[in-house]
């Protein structure tokens, strides 16, 4: 059964209110979510219609798109999934997506060989191997790092629309060291993924520096209508993180020469997948290497160097140095 857009973008609303755990849901409040999502995508601003969105609910709930979306309604007013894990986007892959899905595969190998899109090389052989699978019922050819669990990820979507549309958010966010939410005013710019975590970069204000937000800890984002966004074009991603390892960059913190010594086992992974793009090996022996890298002193640094236990040792600076080894020490006093 052939499915329009608008059709595709309301089921996509109810489906993710739907598994929004923080809220209850209404009719009403469904017919709104609607709506907005339209006017946001589409731009339509005539709204939807009670008995649309009813039959929506009852589409989503049949075989006929093959959701078979188990909505029930509690207390005969707040509609919720019967299953709290469900949505949608868990359903299998049809004959007709899978067909789509290697009419796209095979558009995106002829701009393989381009340079602006080196960075496809390994997309393409995931998404072949996906419709394999997802066809033939095989093992997977390809196995990738995944995290099921992965909370937040669900803003994704709703976070890059709202940047390539210039739209102020209203983001409550709970950070780990906050006892309760709290309500933030964002103008977002850039999305960021580091080590399977998802951030957020934007300003509160035309005056406020950069901020980074996580996206597992967003409970939930509405378009704040009344503000009007603030360009930032001086802005540009790859010199915001130039000197960073991570996503946490101090505005105005110097990067600064570190300077490591790595043991012979491990040298060849640092050699093969540098820690940073300024890494240099500055000696080599039987013992291992000697590397720099310039980059800012944070946390993610940190995380990279602990890696590595004792096949790793900081030579200088003798700040870094000393807090490295500070961490150590209290990690053996723990097993003492």
């Amino acid at each position: 059964m052939p499915v329009n857009r608008n059709a595709l973008i309301r089921y996509n609303t109810i489906d993710k209110c739907l598994r929004n755990k923080y809220r209850q849901w209404t009719l009403e409040d469904l017919i709104e979510a609607c709506s907005e999502a339209l006017y946001e995508y589409e731009g339509i601003d005539k709204g939807v219609s009670k008995r649309t969105v009813q039959m929506d609910i009852q589409m989503m709930r049949s075989d006929k798109l093959g959701y078979n979306a188990p909505i029930i309604v509690k207390e005969r007013k707040y509609y919720q999934y019967e299953d709290p894990n469900y949505s949608i986007k868990n359903n299998p892959l049809t004959e007709n997506d899978l067909n789509k899905l290697n009419e796209v595969i095979d558009i995106l190998r002829q701009f393989k060989g381009f340079s602006h899109f080196q960075e496809m090389s390994g997309m393409i052989q995931r998404l072949e191997d996906k419709v394999y699978t997802a066809r033939t019922h095989e093992h997977s050819i390809i196995h990738l790092e995944t995290n099921h669990h992965l909370v937040g990820i669900e803003h994704l979507d709703g976070l890059y629309q709202a940047i390539q549309k210039k739209h102020v958010l209203i983001v409550k966010y709970q950070s780990f060291k906050a006892k309760k939410p709290h309500n933030i005013t964002l103008h977002p710019y850039l999305l960021k993924e580091y080590r399977n975590r998802w951030f957020v970069l934007g300003r509160k204000s035309v005056k406020e520096p950069l901020l980074t937000l996580a996206l597992d800890r967003i409970q939930e984002i509405n378009i704040n209508k009344d503000l009007e966004f603030i360009e930032d074009p001086d802005f540009n991603a790859e010199e915001h993180f130039k000197h960073v390892i991570g996503v946490t960059v101090e505005r105005n913190q110097r990067p600064q020469k570190v300077h490591l010594k790595i043991d012979q086992n491990n040298a060849p992974y640092v050699i093969t997948k540098p820690f940073h793009q300024s890494q240099q090996v500055v000696s080599q022996s039987a013992e291992g290497i000697e590397i720099t890298i310039d980059v800012q002193l944070n946390y993610e640094l940190e995380r990279v160097i602990l890696g590595f236990g004792n096949s790793i040792e900081v030579l200088s600076p003798e700040k870094l140095r000393k807090r490295i080894k500070k961490i150590h020490e209290e990690a053996a006093h723990s097993y003492d």
